[in-house]
C-alpha cells in the first residue's frame, strides 16, 4: 500500500515537471525576447547614466545632484525594460500587481518621508537656479555668509567667523533672500554729525572731495550724494552715499571704514568739531544726601 502511493506521488511529480518542460519549451522564444529585452534596457540604462551626467554637469555643479538625476533616469530605463520583458512572457497581472503595489508603496513612503523628499526637490531646484552659486555671499534666515555647498538635504553657509550654518533646503526656498553677487556695485551710507558752530556748506564740499580722494574710481565730487537729515541734540547730522565696486560683505565693510577714515582726516584737518553727546547731572540743594544725625 505505501509502495502505491509512493509510485502515485512520484509518477505525478514527473507529469508536472514534464508539463512545465513543454510550458518551458513553448515559452522559450519568448523568454529569448524577454531576456534580450532586460540586456538592451540594461546596456542603454548605462548609455542614459552617462548622457544624463554630461548634460546635468552642464548646468549645476553639484555631483550629487547630477548623479541623482542620471541614476534616476538609468533606473527608468531599466524598469521599462522590465515591463517589456514580463509583457513579453505574457505575465500581464503579474504587471497589474507590480504596478499596483509600487503605487501603494509609493504613497506609503512618500508620506513618511515628506520632509525628507521636500528638502531633496528644493535641493535640486536649489542648484539649478543661476541667482544662488557656491561661493556667492549671502543673507537668509538671519545668517550671512558664503555658501559652500548645496547638497541635496541641506544649504551649508560659512559665516564671517568661520562657523558653518547648515539650513535645510526647504527653508532656503520658502525665504527671502539677500544676494550680494547678483550686483558689482553697492552703496555705502556714512552717517555722521558736526558741530552747530559749523560752516555747513564747507563741511558739504569737504565730506565730498575727502570720499572722491579716498576712492579713484569717483571721478567727481559730485558723485558723492550729501544730505543733512536733523538738528539733533549736539550736532548737526548728516548722512554721506557713495557707490564702489563690491559683491560681498567684506568689501562693502572695507569701504565704509575707509569712507570714515578719510572723513575723519579731512575734519581733523580743517578743525571741524564732530561732538559727542554730553550728559549733565544737576544736584541741587533740595536734593538730600544724608540724614542729620
Amino acid at each position: 500500500m505505501q509502495i502505491e502511493k509512493s509510485q502515485t506521488a512520484l509518477e505525478a511529480i514527473t507529469e508536472k515537471l514534464g508539463n512545465w518542460w513543454d510550458l518551458f519549451l513553448l515559452n522559450l522564444p519568448n523568454i529569448a525576447i524577454a531576456i534580450g529585452v532586460l540586456l538592451l534596457a540594461y546596456f542603454v540604462s548605462k548609455f542614459v547614466f552617462r548622457g544624463v551626467m554630461k548634460i546635468a554637469t552642464s548646468e549645476t555643479r553639484q555631483t550629487s545632484v547630477t548623479r541623482l538625476i542620471a541614476r534616476t533616469a538609468s533606473v527608468v530605463v531599466v524598469l521599462l525594460g522590465l515591463f517589456l520583458a514580463l509583457g513579453a512572457l505574457n505575465l500581464g497581472k503579474t504587471l497589474t500587481a507590480l504596478i499596483s503595489a509600487a503605487g501603494v508603496s509609493g504613497l506609503v513612503i512618500g508620506l513618511a518621508l515628506q520632509g525628507t523628499l521636500s528638502n531633496v526637490f528644493s535641493g535640486i531646484v536649489l542648484s539649478f537656479r543661476e541667482n544662488i552659486q557656491v561661493g556667492n555671499w549671502i543673507e537668509t534666515n538671519g545668517f550671512a555668509g558664503h555658501v559652500t555647498d548645496i547638497n541635496l538635504n541641506y544649504f551649508v553657509l560659512r559665516e564671517a567667523d568661520n562657523n558653518k550654518v547648515i539650513i535645510p533646503n526647504k527653508t532656503i526656498i520658502e525665504s527671502p533672500i539677500k544676494n550680494y553677487a547678483l550686483t558689482e556695485k553697492m552703496r555705502i551710507v556714512i552717517a555722521c554729525g558736526v558741530g552747530y558752530e559749523s560752516d555747513l556748506e564747507a563741511v558739504e564740499r569737504l565730506t565730498k572731495e575727502s570720499i572722491k580722494n579716498a576712492f579713484t574710481h569717483i571721478e567727481n565730487a559730485d558723485d558723492v550724494e550729501f544730505f543733512y537729515q536733523e538738528f539733533g541734540d549736539s550736532s548737526i547730522n548728516f548722512i554721506c552715499r557713495y557707490w564702489v565696486e563690491s559683491t560681498s560683505a567684506i568689501e562693502r565693510h572695507r569701504a565704509l571704514s575707509k569712507g570714515m577714515i578719510a572723513i575723519k582726516k579731512a575734519f581733523d584737518q580743517e578743525g571741524v568739531n564732530i561732538p559727542f553727546p554730553i550728559r549733565t547731572l544737576q544736584f541741587d540743594n533740595q536734593l538730600q544726601l544724608a540724614k542729620d544725625a
